[in-house]
């Protein structure tokens, strides 16, 4: 890669860092808000699914969108957007203004975290790919899991101030992609979306259908349980580890700020070893069975420290689901990456509605029915990805 293209890169990490920030801050917080305003667990669900829902709708429209316009003017409109919800739910006193803000953040991270991947996409080698778009996923599961902690420190002066900072930095973050990422005209990544924009002419479903092959299939539906299982697992984690267990805010922001500094470190310095010593698909087959025996540790142990070491166990696992799955597909097709990362981010979006919705629901019920729901999906994707090799070896050989 030139020295712009990795400029660019470190500028995308940045910027797909903050917007997986903002989607994680509310996390350790929900208790309290929960408290506050007197809302059930379903509710709280519904609040996270609707980032989630939002995103799924925008993310295949950006994606078709990015690669007609370029990458540039809706990754710097998104992080603009990103800003200004983050200041609407500070302000937030009613569910209906909690909602909206929760709204905007998930059409801002349609319109950054796709196309951040397809121009990554158009920049990189497939012999750099898996390298990039692990850095890529470091800085998305890293604000993921970052968030929790960085929000449950700075809620310590107040439950909203991680909201406050986290705008002030979209608007930060904006002024940085407008003045620093180069013009969707630069010859540099120009040459490498050539194909793409050949292909313009076809409608997004037909794009879509010649992308559907069972290996393709099978790899889209590991994306939906990777993302239901962590959105499962994640969204009431704090309310679960707080009403059954009774940690505090102090401890739910050390536990998800240690697994975020975990993963950062696996993500950066290890996932390119791990797909090169095992493989995509015995990495997603190794990450699925983890997840599903930590989930099942959380479920029925009462140690803190085991609960603890568990919860690590789970991140960690689905934090190596993604970057895998995400390399695994921009290996099984070379064009159409806007498209690819677009359906890619929609079902992450269905698996994240979903997931949080019946979260909450079971929440309301019983305290162990969320996480064993979680369990059984993650067992039946670890005994459908010893299908997939085959598939893929009659995807591409076939």
């Amino acid at each position: 890669m030139s020295s712009q293209s990795k400029r660019t890169i470190w500028i995308l990490l940045v910027c797909q860092f903050l917007i997986c920030l903002g989607m994680s801050l509310i996390f350790p917080v929900m208790p309290f808000i929960k408290k506050e305003y007197n809302f059930s667990a379903f509710e709280m669900g519904l609040m996270s699914s609707l980032f989630a829902l939002v995103q799924f709708i925008g993310s295949p429209i950006v994606g078709r969108i990015s690669d007609k316009i370029g990458r540039k003017p809706l990754i710097v409109w998104g992080l603009l957007v990103f800003g200004l919800a983050e200041f609407v739910f500070a302000l937030a006193g009613h569910l209906f203004w909690f909602n909206l803000s929760r709204a905007f953040d998930g059409l801002s991270a349609a319109m950054v975290v796709p196309t951040s991947m397809a121009l990554a996409a158009d920049l990189t080698s497939l012999k750099d790919r898996a390298k990039v778009i692990g850095w890529l996923s470091a800085s998305f599961s890293g604000g993921l899991i970052l968030g929790p902690g960085l929000g449950g420190i700075l809620a310590n002066f107040g439950y909203k101030v991680p909201f406050w900072i986290a705008g002030i930095l979209g608007l930060i973050s904006t002024l940085v992609a407008w003045l620093l990422l180069p013009s969707d005209q630069n010859e540099e990544f120009k040459s490498h979306t050539e194909d793409v924009q050949k292909n313009l002419q076809d409608s997004t479903w037909t794009q879509v259908k010649s992308l559907l092959s069972p290996a393709m299939t099978t790899a889209f539906l590991m994306i939906f349980v990777a993302a239901f299982g962590l959105a499962g697992f994640e969204s009431i984690y704090s309310l679960y580890v707080n009403e059954v267990h009774q940690f505090g805010l102090g401890a739910i922001a050390t536990v998800l700020t240690l697994n975020g500094i975990i993963s950062l470190i696996l993500q950066v310095f290890f996932f390119e070893r791990m797909v090169l010593w095992l493989g995509e698909v015995k990495l997603v087959r190794w990450a699925f069975l983890l997840s599903a025996v930590g989930t099942v540790v959380v479920i029925y142990d009462h140690s803190h420290w085991q609960i603890i070491v568990a919860t690590l166990v789970v991140f960690e696992a689905f934090d190596l689901l993604r970057p895998a799955i995400t390399t695994l597909l921009t290996k099984m097709s070379e064009q159409n990456q806007g498209l690819l990362n677009g359906i890619n981010m929609s079902l992450t979006s269905v698996g994240n509605i979903i997931g949080p919705l019946i979260s909450g629901a079971l929440l309301d019920i019983n305290y162990q029915y969320p996480y064993l729901v979680v369990v059984m999906f993650l067992v039946v994707a670890f005994l459908i990805s010893f299908a997939l090799s085959r598939l893929i070896a009659r995807h591409q050989f076939g």
